[in-house]
């Protein structure tokens, strides 16, 4: 499916209805640039799950963790390879029931999981938003 935003706020309540389709242990895989929205759509996964805490980049952290009903992992991969990801933990979350957000998946495309959510994001301009959102492999 493909949907349109106009505003940050419907980019966030589009990942909370996505939270609703979403189960322990699944990936929700993030693809797009700088300032695509990939983190306001985090911000309203967390929210769909219940998570708590104040969602923010995971730019120099790697990776943060919300806790909730269902925990969500939140990474950013921008500077990481597949053959760095040991040392982010990626491989030990998958095991651990949480929902991982990775934002810029495409560097990443051989260790995602097949099936996984695919979320595309393509920035029209500086509000409006196209985001694909589509269940399969990477």
């Amino acid at each position: 499916m493909t949907y349109l935003t106009h505003a940050t706020e419907e980019t966030e309540h589009l990942g909370a209805a996505l939270a609703k389709q979403l189960r322990a242990g699944d990936v929700v895989a993030l693809f797009g640039g700088l300032g695509a929205g990939k983190t306001a759509f985090v911000r309203g996964l967390a929210a769909g799950l219940g998570c708590w805490g104040d969602v923010c980049s995971p730019t120099y952290a790697l990776v943060h963790e919300y806790p909730g009903p269902v925990p969500l992992a939140h990474f950013d991969m921008y500077r990481i390879g597949s053959e760095d990801l040991e040392s982010t933990g990626y491989y030990d979350y998958l095991e651990t029931g949480h929902i991982l957000a990775v934002e810029w998946s495409e560097h990443i495309l051989e260790a995602l999981p097949n099936p996984c959510w695919r979320v595309r994001f393509a920035l029209l301009d500086e509000e409006r938003r196209e985001i694909t959102i589509e269940r399969g492999g990477p």
